[in-house]
Parts: C-alpha cells; structure tokens; sequence
C-alpha cells in the first residue's frame, strides 16, 4: 500500500519537484554571475600592473614665445649633430601643437589644409617608445613600447642623426582624405600641407633652443611596417629633434 501511495507521488509530484529544484539553481547562478562579471570587467579596465601610460595628455602649448618669428627664421639651420640630453614633455608638446594643433574652437590647426580635410598624422619616436598625436583633446597615444631609433636610422639608409636625436617625429599623409575632395590634384596639396607642418617644426625647435632637420631618404613600406600602418597612410618627413652637440 505505502509502495503504491510513493509510486502515485512521485509520477504526479516528481516533475513538478524537480522544476522547482532548476528554477532554484538558476537564480543561485544568475546573482553569482551577476556579482562575479562587472569584478573581470572592471580589472580588464583597470588593469593594476600596467607600466605604460596608454594616453597622455599633453600640457598647454605656449603661444607668446621668447623669440621673434623673424628671429627663429634667420637662426634656423639644419642640425645633425645632437648630445643625449632628453626633451621634456612640454617640448615635445609645443612641437606636436606646432605641427597640426587645433589653434580654435571651430576646430582649424596651426597648419592649413585643403578643405579642412587634415590629411596628416604626425608620430613622436622616443627612446622610452613610438606614439601617435591625437590633435583633438593635445594628447598622444603610445602604439610601440621600446626605442626603435637605431632601427629607424638603417630605415632612413645610415643617417646616425636619426638614432641619436631625443626624439624623431614622423610625418605621414593618407592621400585620400583629401583626393576624395579634389582628385589627383589632392595629392599636392597634401605635399604642400606637410611641407607646411615640416616648417612650422623647424622653426618651433629653433625657439625652444633645439635643433633639427628634415629627412625625406627613407624606405617608405618599412616605416609603414614598423610603425603597423596601413597601405594607404605614407611616410613623408623624419625629423630628427635634439639638444645641438
């Protein structure tokens, strides 16, 4: 009789006991997930031994300087002779503003650019690493750890200047922001636009007491390699920048 009373339970009881059982374990295991997940995000944000700073914001650039534009015009000479002594970052930053910052709030940079298209990138190699200007907001973000000058100078055929100024900025130009606009007469103005940036550079070293030179002898698919750029963005000017020896 007991067996038969069991038997009649657990055909009409057994199912309902045993959903109850997985409803019980699903919300167990949705609350702990729910409490472990937002910890592994936060630690993959936030990674606690991260040694190099991803970003970095730059100071203000200075816009009343010490020495006359005609002055920093007369004394600018080429410079490939450079001693060990570092740039800070707020020489690196007045150089980087001088190249393509945003002079306003419509947005338009100490440089002019057909269409307002900005076809630029401008790049810093330091010994510490190589990193990448963001105009917007003067800040850089780092793209290579590790110093990569004695590699660059054999990219640039031998020129030592290359390794041993502080720091070398690189140009580039990705043609079709502008020939998108205007053709393959673009590709001048593009030229022309970094030609522009080039000068702006030369005579803001010559203004923070520094010297440097342009360099256009260089093999442009292997800075595109080592820098990990895409086909369409080209190498155009190394600028190696330093204290004079």
């Amino acid at each position: 009789m007991f067996n038969k009373i069991m038997k009649q339970f657990l055909l009409n009881k057994f199912p309902i006991f045993i959903l109850i059982i997985i409803v019980l374990f699903t919300i167990i295991f949705v609350d702990s997930a729910c409490n472990i997940l937002p910890k592994v995000y936060e630690e993959k944000e936030k990674p606690e031994n991260a040694e190099v700073e991803e970003i970095i914001y730059l100071p203000e650039p200075e816009t009343v300087g010490e020495m006359s534009m005609e002055e920093t015009i007369k004394k600018r000479r080429s410079v490939r002779s450079f001693n060990d002594k570092e740039l800070n970052l707020e020489q690196i930053s007045q150089i980087l503003w001088a190249a393509q910052g945003i002079t306003d709030e419509k947005g338009y940079r100490s440089v002019p650019s057909a269409g307002a298209l900005y076809p630029l990138e401008v790049y810093v190699v330091k010994k510490d690493g190589v990193f990448h200007y963001i105009p917007e907001g003067h800040k850089m973000e780092i793209i290579l750890e590790g110093d990569i000058r004695k590699k660059l100078k054999e990219i640039c055929l031998g020129q030592q200047w290359v390794e041993d100024a502080s720091v070398d900025i690189i140009i580039t130009g990705v043609y079709k922001r502008t020939t998108i606009k205007y053709g393959d007469r673009g590709i001048r103005y593009v030229y022309l636009e970094a030609g522009t940036a080039c000068q702006n550079i030369l005579l803001q070293a010559v203004s923070l007491g520094l010297g440097a030179v342009p360099v256009g002898a260089f093999r442009d698919n292997q800075i595109q390699e080592i820098l990990n750029l895409s086909k369409d963005e080209t190498p155009l000017f190394v600028i190696p920048i330093g204290y004079k020896k």
